[in-house]
């Protein structure tokens, strides 16, 4: 006898088994995780190590009396096993001679919705406890729910602790009947009920004697046997590029997963966004190559013809395409404990393809507890909703319930990274669908009076500061432009969005046809005074150096821009400081080249309570103070 070939022989048996990933569901004490230990424990999966630690937790700390608490093969966590329940998802392997095994025993609280989503998002069975004794419970109907939502296509519903209710095929037939009637309008094709006892093991690796009224099979054998692989889509090639592969000059290949669909040598594909086609002429697998492919196989593809094709382009068959749309309808599933921002510009991941998107609006927001509809206006933790979004660049995608590869995504939060949401493509959104706040008529009469649709305390949020005009007053050369430009860079260094602003550039532009005499100045500043309340709308600082010698003029300009957004600095020094610092112009007017120069031939009126005074002879700390000036006032905070 060969032992190579028999364990060569093994393994090779072994590899071919297909796979199946179920998670189980219920609520408090229906015994999940009793369930799925007393499945490994039959079927001999327990290790004698483990079995040896099982028991003796189970006498310190189980809840099954003096009989093994085979849920401890489960709730690893200490705060589950001190709590008697289920928060985190376990994930279980093992393997019969039929078939290998991934179970994923989920929580059953409300408040742990989105573990639950996320054991489910790759499962092919879900198993749904229901205590004997209790019947379908609300927490029955949320489960089922999210397990439709998620296109999961088979449900064992596992009516559990039959044991109690000395095993009464009424009570049994009655829950069956509750649950089809409850299920009627939700889309799960595929629903199997059987009796059991988790603790004492009945239907589930062997049938039961105790309830001979039931001829179905015990659970291990249906989840042996269940069809699961026609659950794939088959039709629809889709091949999401995820890496080019370029490992020397004579060859191009194209790197990723088979979302759905199959894929022959010879067959001619499209490439998107460019439409460019060519022909298959290898398929390179782990283990060679091969004359098609199939979803889930990793493969590298090569195309006859040298095409332009990059991360995130998708190959199909031409006659065969995904929806390619900007706009679309979806279900989201809020993952962030931080409360939905409407306003936030997220990042979508969809397939290989990543892209900013933004939640142009929530059709309805569902409880998940009664499956009813209501109006909302921002999503919380572990609330299901249908949205509507838009990208900014195109996605190639179809209808979840088609193919959940090129239908699912995730949000994610673009200050934090955390996955704020993940949601299933419903489909393309109709033209005449699209949400336009222009249409609303409040929008409207924004729009018309001239007022932005991005409010002020948007703005503050997305920069991080307040639109305020730092308006600095001083004779000429009294150093007022050098403080402002070291503010100006100070401010930026600190990641302030910030505009500078001061007489000579604008009289070199805006004001170019204007003289220095009392009219043209004033009218100077109201241009300037305006363009300042143009940008601080827009949530920006604007600092802005300019003599502007009378305290009317001042006043004015405060009034045009909006008095809690003007901030008065006085730039104070000498008239002697002054003409030494900046002697152009104070010559041009003793030459009489020059009028109407504040301070010599005009008048400079001191400003009556700036909120700042810098003197010349201290200007080294001036824009340090002004900075903590700024974070005094919640304009732009310190570092």
């Amino acid at each position: 006898m060969n032992t190579n070939l028999d364990i060569n022989h093994f393994l090779d048996q072994d590899q071919k088994k297909d796979l199946l990933r179920l998670l189980t569901a219920g609520s408090v004490d229906d015994g999940k995780s009793t369930l799925i230990g007393r499945l490994l424990f039959d079927s001999k999966k327990i290790y004698e190590d483990q079995l040896s630690a099982l028991e003796r937790d189970s006498k310190r700390m189980g809840h099954a009396g003096e009989a093994i608490d085979y849920a401890l093969l489960l709730d690893g966590l200490k705060a589950e096993r001190e709590q008697g329940i289920t928060i985190d998802v376990a994930y279980r392997y093992f393997s019969t001679s039929k078939r290998k095994f991934i179970i994923a025993d989920t929580p059953g609280h409300e408040q742990y919705t989105r573990n639950m989503v996320t054991g489910a998002s790759t499962a092919n069975l879900a198993i749904i406890l229901i205590d004997a004794r209790k019947g379908v419970i609300t927490q029955t109907k949320r489960h089922t729910f999210l397990v439709s939502l998620l296109g999961i296509k088979h449900v064992v519903v596992a009516v559990n602790k039959m044991d109690l209710m000395e095993y009464s095929e009424s009570t049994f037939n009655t829950i069956c009947a509750d649950y089809k009637s409850f299920t009627t309008t939700l889309s799960i094709p595929d629903i199997t009920f059987i009796p059991l006892s988790a603790l004492k093991g009945e239907n589930v690796v062997e049938n039961s004697a105790n309830m001979p009224w039931y001829h179905g099979k015990c659970l291990l054998e249906f989840l042996e046997s269940v069809h699961v692989v026609s659950d794939r889509n088959f039709e629809d090639f889709r091949f999401p590029v995820q890496y080019v592969l370029r490992p020397s000059l004579d060859f191009r290949g194209f790197s990723g997963k088979i979302a759905s669909g199959i894929v022959r040598k010879g067959d001619e594909l499209m490439v998107l966004p460019s439409r460019k086609k060519s022909i298959v002429t290898e398929i390179i697998t782990a283990n060679g190559t091969t004359d098609y492919a199939f979803p889930p196989q990793a493969v590298t593809i090569t195309l006859k013809d040298e095409i332009d094709i990059s991360r995130g382009d998708m190959l199909v068959h031409p006659d065969n395409q995904p929806r390619f749309e900007r706009q679309f309808e979806a279900m989201l599933v809020w993952m962030d404990e931080k409360k939905m921002d409407p306003n936030t510009q997220f990042f979508i991941k969809h397939s290989a393809n990543t892209s900013r998107a933004r939640i142009d609006g929530i059709k309805y927001r569902v409880d998940v507890n009664t499956l009813q509809q209501s109006d909302c206006k921002a999503f919380s933790l572990n609330e299901i909703g249908r949205v509507v979004i838009t990208t900014n660049k195109p996605l190639f995608f179809d209808p979840y319930h088609k193919n959940h590869s090129t239908g699912a995504f995730i949000l994610i939060d673009p200050i934090t990274h955390n996955t704020a949401a993940v949601g299933m493509i419903i489909d393309k959104l109709n033209t005449n669908d699209i949400p336009s706040r222009i249409t609303d008529p409040e929008t409207r009469r924004m729009i018309d009076s001239g007022q932005s649709l991005i409010g002020r305390d948007e703005l503050e949020k997305r920069y991080q500061q307040k639109g305020v005009t730092i308006w600095i007053t001083g004779l000429h050369g009294s150093g007022k432009n050098v403080l402002a430009y070291n503010l100006e860079r100070r401010l930026f260094d600190s990641g302030a969005t910030v505009v500078l602003l001061e007489g000579s550039t604008v009289r070199a532009g805006l004001s170019r046809e204007l003289d220095y005499s009392p009219a043209d100045r004033a009218e100077h500043l109201r241009r300037v005074a305006h363009v300042c309340k143009m940008l601080n709308d827009q949530g920006i600082i604007v600092v802005a150096s300019f003599i502007s010698p009378t305290e009317s003029i001042r006043q004015q300009i405060s009034e045009i821009i909006g008095n809690e957004r003007f901030h008065l600095i006085l730039m104070r020094a000498g008239l002697d400081y002054c003409r030494t610092n900046k002697p152009e112009l104070y010559l041009k007017v003793e030459k009489g080249e020059l009028r109407h120069l504040p301070g010599v031939d005009e008048a400079y009126e001191m400003p009556e309570s700036p909120q700042l005074t810098f003197d010349v002879t201290e200007k080294q700390a001036d824009v340090e103070v002004l900075m903590a000036y700024l974070a005094g006032q919640n304009i732009f905070p310190l570092e």
